[in-house]
């Protein structure tokens, strides 16, 4: 238990982190672009401004920014040929490159952009249209080396947080699992220690009925001791699946036939409440794990159902074999369910009319114990409540 637990800390903790960094990461970066391309336009405003030049008057750091700045420009007339270019600022581009470049930004329809490692702006002077393109690949390079930068260390940070998660998830969740092991060694213990005296308190009470007769208060002494002994063999039980979730015994043994027997066996509890039980069991299907615990599966989905479905509709079970699935199923009515708690269903002690439990004696513990035996043979059992119809479905991979 201990290892699933640290699992899912560590697994809970990491996608919280990994989320976490994911989004400063993109806002740090995207905050990063939106600079360089503010940086970049400031620059180009400047030249639309002053038809492609820089003004005499700059300030001192304009003014070096003006001379490291390498820029060409191309005029089109209203057909979008290249009417002139000006390669006066830039070494790198020839006047075939220039007017490519132009056609380019005319075809696509901007007025600004990325273009390779240019940036443009498209204005309007005269009737023609004036294009500036402003070299800016050592900002571009700067950008993609924080932005490399930037993963590397986060994945360093991320690596290096899921190794130290790993290694003290142990220490912080070991309260908890001594907790739970206590609990679970302090039913174990204390279910064995009642047995005792609720075996000598009903024996007392027949031998008190010999001498006395039948009595009101010794039927009701007999009935409770009965009923507190059943709960405490099922949280017994229930500690005891729990326990060896690990460690479960397994055989291969016909479920099929197990199902079908258990089943057989409620049907006069099901006639006596004047419910109908029906079953739809896929004949051959063999399965390996515990056959006891099966029985007590189908048993408390059974007993589940008769006690509480309502007379409308009859109770259905019915196992089948989908893939690699094999899916118990039992459907009966029901009064309507909240979403909350279809969720709490399996907790111990649960009830979702608890007036009804001196009615159906029933103590909130099986559902619990259910979902322990299909959680010890590695499946998953869930609770769907549809058109007045309560399904509770246990899923075993074969």
């Amino acid at each position: 238990m201990t290892g699933k637990l640290c699992v899912r800390f560590v697994a809970l903790s990491m996608s919280l982190l990994l989320a976490l960094l994911v989004v400063l990461l993109a806002i740090i970066n995207v905050v990063n672009y939106n600079s360089v391309c503010s940086d970049l336009d400031a620059t180009l405003a400047i030249l639309a401004e002053n038809t492609g030049n820089f003004p005499d008057d700059l300030g001192p750091s304009a003014k070096e920014q003006s001379y490291e700045s390498r820029y060409f420009t191309v005029r089109l007339d209203g057909d979008g040929e290249v009417r002139s270019t000006d390669l006066s600022n830039i070494a790198t581009v020839d006047s075939q490159m220039a007017q490519e470049y132009a056609q380019q930004v005319w075809a696509s329809g901007t007025e600004e952009g990325f273009l390779g490692n240019y940036r443009y702006c498209v204005t309007t002077e005269r009737g023609d249209t004036f294009i500036i393109f402003l070299h800016a690949g050592r900002k571009l390079a700067d950008f993609r080396s924080f932005l490399r930068i930037s993963i590397w260390s986060t994945l360093a940070g991320y690596l290096v947080t899921f190794g130290l998660c790993a290694l003290l998830s142990r220490r912080v969740v070991k309260p908890f699992t001594d907790n739970y092991e206590k609990q679970k060694l302090f039913i174990t213990d204390a279910g064995h220690e009642l047995k005792t005296p609720l075996t000598i308190i009903g024996a007392d009470a027949q031998v008190l009925e010999m001498e006395l007769g039948e009595n009101e208060w010794l039927q009701d002494i007999q009935e409770q001791t009965r009923r507190l002994a059943v709960m405490t063999n099922a949280l017994v039980y229930l500690s005891r699946m729990e326990e060896a979730q690990d460690k479960t015994q397994v055989i291969d043994f016909p479920l099929s036939d197990v199902v079908a027997e258990t089943a057989q066996s409620f049907q006069a509890p099901a006639i006596a409440r004047e419910r109908e039980l029906r079953t739809d069991i896929q004949s051959g299907l063999s399965f390996r794990g515990d056959d006891r615990a099966m029985r007590q599966l189908t048993s408390i989905l059974l007993d589940n159902a008769v006690k509480y479905a309502g007379p409308e509709e009859p109770i259905l079970l019915s196992l089948r074999k989908t893939g690699n699935t094999v899916r118990l199923c039992v459907q009966n009515s029901a009064e309507p369910m909240a979403p909350e708690d279809l969720k709490r269903l399996f907790d111990r002690f649960y009830r979702t009319d608890r007036s009804r439990s001196s009615k159906t004696g029933g103590y909130g513990i099986g559902l619990s114990i259910a979902k322990a035996i299909v959680t010890a043979h590695k499946g998953t059992i869930k609770a769907a409540y549809s058109g007045h119809t309560l399904s509770i479905t246990a899923s075993f991979p074969v």
